[in-house]
């Protein structure tokens, strides 16, 4: 399975570790530098699956995610943030909508088994959305 995935990190060393691990499964990779870029990425590149990580520049990755997920082009996309979370984070995610999380540091193998969790989300979703009166079962706010 592979799909094409947002890589958002103010970090370049980062960005280039999460690229580097997800080609070489197979994955298509696009990155950007905050939640900013991201936002204007994000309609060009269509990723199937975006990581954020939380504290970036401009514009941090749990208001990034609440954007995504007030925008209905956006809403649902999976996104998974990459980050070295605290408490607080994790209860903010989740009321941005943010579908996993993955700490930093990571072991390669576990960002990859988070991102094909949530390609297969993404699938399943769009699979029963093509069913008819079933606009709404993915339980996701405003889907």
């Amino acid at each position: 399975m592979s799909g094409r995935v947002l890589v958002v990190d103010d970090s370049k060393v980062i960005r280039q570790l999460i690229r580097v691990n997800l080609e070489l499964e197979g994955f298509e990779v696009v990155t950007a530098a905050d939640g900013a870029e991201c936002l204007e990425m994000v309609q060009h590149v269509r990723p199937d699956v975006v990581t954020l990580d939380v504290v970036m520049p401009r514009l941090d990755g749990l208001r990034t995610a609440a954007r995504l997920r007030a925008d209905p082009a956006t809403r649902d996309l999976r996104i998974a943030i990459v980050s070295a979370c605290t408490q607080m984070d994790l209860e903010r995610g989740e009321a941005a909508g943010v579908d996993a999380y993955l700490g930093k540091p990571f072991e390669p193998v576990d960002l990859v088994r988070v991102v094909r969790q949530l390609m297969h989300m993404g699938q399943q979703d769009a699979a029963e959305a093509e069913e008819p009166g079933a606009a709404s079962a993915s339980g996701r706010p405003g889907g």
